[in-house]
């Protein structure tokens, strides 16, 4: 068997609150809650299991996704629309605006426990010559 991700923990000040914001700025479906953890599926089989960490104390992570055009355009609207602070650039060099890195689109965003959200249109280094859509 080849290696692959299951799951991941997201530490949350509101786990629900933290899964929701996700699930509905991309356009995915919470698929369990069990015990601490509400999970979100990933369209390759990943869940991000969100947790509330008790006292709010969370140490922001990075957290970025490969989406399709589609799924960019409605989640970048919702971004504006929301007024939710994003920029170009991890270091806010460009802040409100997006990137064109390898053809593609890509934005940084916080989450609401302050992790630092990416999303992008085509991975770094661009899609190998035999890839879909090239």
């Amino acid at each position: 068997m080849s290696v692959e991700l299951n799951h991941t923990i997201v530490h949350a000040r509101d786990n629900r609150a933290s899964a929701e914001f996700f699930a509905e700025l991309l356009g995915l479906e919470i698929t369990t809650e069990w015990g601490p953890f509400v999970a979100v599926a990933l369209g390759n089989g990943v869940t991000l299991d969100f947790a509330t960490v008790p006292g709010g104390d969370i140490t922001p992570q990075h957290y970025a996704f490969l989406v399709s055009e589609e799924v960019f355009d409605a989640a970048y609207a919702k971004i504006v629309h929301r007024g939710i602070p994003h920029q170009a650039d991890p270091h806010g060099e460009r802040p409100g605006e997006i990137n064109h890195h390898d053809g593609g689109r890509g934005v940084y965003f916080p989450d609401p426990a302050g992790h630092f959200l990416e999303l992008l249109t085509v991975p770094y280094g661009g899609w190998p010559a035999e890839a879909p859509g090239n």
